[in-house]
């Protein structure tokens, strides 16, 4: 796994040197985009219950200042990402909070009720097709571990009418099955927004 994210670390260091502290830094547009992503991930945790999440792929913070905006109960965040230089940032921007901890690790290492991962499937750069599956296969599989009450994660769609070399396009269908056999009965896939993706949350309650 190591091998197959260290042109991705790259990519996202060096947007955070381009770009700063912004959506495009992290692989989005614009903060709209962002947060409309950030909303479909989180549409199944209920917001009136003290919660402690897991942000794979937190970058420089952005998910944990949008839970608290959004009144979220945040009793606890663990914040991963192989990026040092993000994980830097994040802690300059969040890091202060006592609920936050922020970890260099491209997988999963504390258990939580609830872990998120938005736009860490979609870039693959060099990356081959089946390589790049068998990341996210496993990535879920540790969600899954991870999570007590459920995970959610998005992709970008294979419905789409243009293509990048150094992107990966999923079929929704494949993973609400994957999702729906291996981890949970309770799986609810989103693909009715004005972006070229898609939405996965997987209830374990």
């Amino acid at each position: 796994m190591k091998n197959i994210l260290k042109a991705v670390e790259e990519l996202y260091t060096d947007n955070l040197e381009k770009f700063g502290t912004t959506s495009k830094a992290v692989g989005w547009n614009t903060i709209e985009c962002q947060h409309l992503r950030f909303e479909k991930l989180v549409q199944f945790i209920c917001k009136e219950q003290k919660i402690t999440i897991n942000d794979l792929g937190c970058g420089y913070g952005a998910f944990f200042q949008f839970l608290t905006e959004k009144g979220f109960l945040v009793d606890k965040f663990y914040g991963y990402d192989i990026s040092v230089p993000m994980l830097k940032t994040a802690k300059e921007i969040i890091g202060n909070d006592s609920r936050v901890e922020l970890i260099n690790s491209p997988l999963l290492t504390n258990k939580a009720d609830y872990s998120c991962v938005s736009g860490i499937f979609n870039v693959k750069c060099d990356a081959d097709e089946l390589s790049w599956l068998n990341f996210i296969l496993q990535t879920l599989d540790n969600l899954d571990a991870y999570s007590e009450k459920g995970f959610s994660f998005n992709l970008l769609t294979k419905y789409v009418d243009f293509r990048r070399d150094d992107l990966y396009y999923a079929n929704p269908g494949y993973f609400f099955d994957l999702c729906k056999t291996k981890y949970s009965k309770k799986v609810n896939l989103v693909h009715d927004y004005n972006l070229w993706e898609w939405t996965i949350t997987v209830d374990k309650n």
